[in-house]
C-alpha cells in the first residue's frame, strides 16, 4: 500500500515527530511504501493567489472557476501539482497535526485550500451529471487516518468533556473534507495529555544528584479532584432547554438593613424570576 504522510509541526523533535517516525517504520516494516508531505521542512505557502492558477491579478479572482480551468489545463502552480502526484500515487493519507485552538495549523488548512480544488478533489461529476460529493468525490477509493495531538487529558475530550468530544472538533476535517472529497475515512487517533509526558531520562542514565520522578499516576493532579469531576460531569449548556442564565452556586451575602429578610436575607418574593 502508498500512503501519504502530511505532517504539520514545526518542530522534528517533538512528540509528533516521533510519532510519525515511529508510525512510517512500522508501515515500512510491515511491507508499505511511504512519502511524506513535511509541510514546515517544505517551507509550504499556505495563502491562495492568483499565481496558484496563472491568472492576471488585473482580473477579478473568482477562486473555484479559476482553479477548475487551471487544474484542466494542466496550469496550477508547480509545487501544487507535486501534492497532486502525491495524492494520485497513494492509497491511503494520513494527516498528523497538533489540536491548536480547536483546530489545524494554519499551514494545514493552507494545504487543503491550495491542493483540493475544483475539479480535482471536488466539484467533479459523475455520468449522470450528478455531483459526486461524501463518499463519491474525487478521491474516492483512498483512506485517510486524522493522526493528532491535545493537551488536554481524555476525560476533557470525551463525550462528556468540557472542551467537546474529539471527534465533534475534527467534524469539519474528516467529514466535511476527507469524506466529502470521496475518501473512506477511519476513527481519529487522538493522543491527549500531550504536554504533560514526563520527561525521563532512558533507563540507566539518571542525572547525578537527582532523584528518580515519581510514577505518573502517584503525581498530584493541578486541578482539585473534584473540581475535576464537575468539569465532564456537568451537562453541557447546549443540552439545556430554554435561555438558563449562569448563577452562583452559593447563596449571595447578608443584606443589612430594612431590605433584609429572615435572618438578614432578602424575601424570596422580591427576588424576581425562577430560582437557581
Amino acid at each position: 500500500m502508498n500512503v501519504l504522510w502530511i505532517f504539520a509541526h514545526p518542530e522534528g523533535r517533538s512528540l509528533n515527530g516521533a510519532l510519525r517516525d515511529h508510525g512510517a517504520a512500522t508501515l515500512r516494516r510491515g511491507g508499505h511504501r511511504v512519502r511524506h508531505s513535511d509541510l514546515y521542512a517544505m517551507g509550504w505557502n499556505p495563502v491562495v493567489g492568483p499565481a496558484d492558477f496563472g491568472h492576471d491579478p488585473a482580473d477579478r479572482l473568482i477562486v473555484g472557476a479559476a482553479s477548475e480551468r487551471a487544474h484542466a489545463a494542466g496550469a496550477l502552480a508547480p509545487d501544487i501539482r507535486a501534492e497532486h502526484d502525491k495524492i494520485a500515487w497513494a492509497d491511503a493519507l494520513v494527516v498528523q497535526f497538533p489540536l491548536w485552538w480547536y483546530g489545524m495549523p494554519a499551514i494545514l488548512k493552507g494545504w487543503f485550500d491550495r491542493v483540493f480544488v475544483q475539479g480535482f478533489a471536488f466539484g467533479v461529476t459523475g455520468g449522470d451529471g450528478r455531483t459526486l460529493r461524501y463518499g463519491d468525490g474525487g478521491l474516492a477509493g483512498r483512506r485517510a487516518l486524522v493522526v493528532t495531538t491535545a493537551g488536554a487529558r481524555a476525560s476533557g475530550l470525551g463525550p462528556r468533556g468540557v472542551h467537546g468530544a474529539a471527534e465533534d472538533l475534527l467534524f469539519p476535517l474528516l467529514h466535511g473534507t476527507l469524506f466529502y472529497t470521496g475518501m473512506d475515512v477511519l476513527p481519529p487517533l487522538v493522543i491527549t495529555g500531550a504536554d504533560r509526558a514526563p520527561r525521563r531520562p532512558r533507563r540507566g542514565r539518571r542525572r547525578p544528584g537527582r532523584a528518580p520522578a515519581r510514577p505518573a499516576h502517584r503525581r498530584p493532579h493541578p486541578v482539585p479532584q473534584r473540581a475535576r469531576r464537575r468539569l465532564h460531569r456537568r451537562p453541557h449548556p447546549a443540552s439545556r432547554t430554554g435561555p438558563r442564565p449562569h448563577r452562583p452556586r452559593r447563596s449571595p451575602p447578608p443584606l443589612p438593613g430594612p431590605l433584609g429578610g429572615r435572618r438578614g436575607r432578602p424575601p424570596a418574593a422580591r427576588v424576581p424570576g425562577p430560582r437557581p
